[in-house]
């Protein structure tokens, strides 16, 4: 009899987009996609562009005073938004 490795589907399709390059790319977009479920409805409301650049999440705030107040709590939401996809994808976060 011969001896067959078996993987599930899930290992496959990670290893693929591992060595075609697709992984991170792929874990940016659901960083960004995560945003409204971390700060909340009544946050997301303020925002309009959000996207990475160099491990930094850029995120255009309508409200100054909003804008100030999270820029107090961005350690604790780059904590949160890696956790939510779990993995290290920002190290920063910047409010314009």
């Amino acid at each position: 009899m011969f001896k067959r490795d078996v993987k599930s589907l899930s290992d496959l399709l990670q290893t693929v987009l591992r060595k075609e390059g697709f992984e991170t790319p792929l874990l940016q977009r659901r960083l960004v996609a995560s945003w409204d479920a971390v700060v909340g409805p009544t946050i997301s409301r303020y925002t309009s562009d959000k996207f990475i650049k160099n491990q930094t999440l850029f995120v255009k705030i309508n409200n100054p005073a909003l804008r100030q107040d999270l820029s107090m709590m961005r350690q604790k939401l780059v904590q949160r938004l890696n956790s939510q996809v779990g993995s290290f994808i920002i190290s920063d976060i910047k409010f314009f």
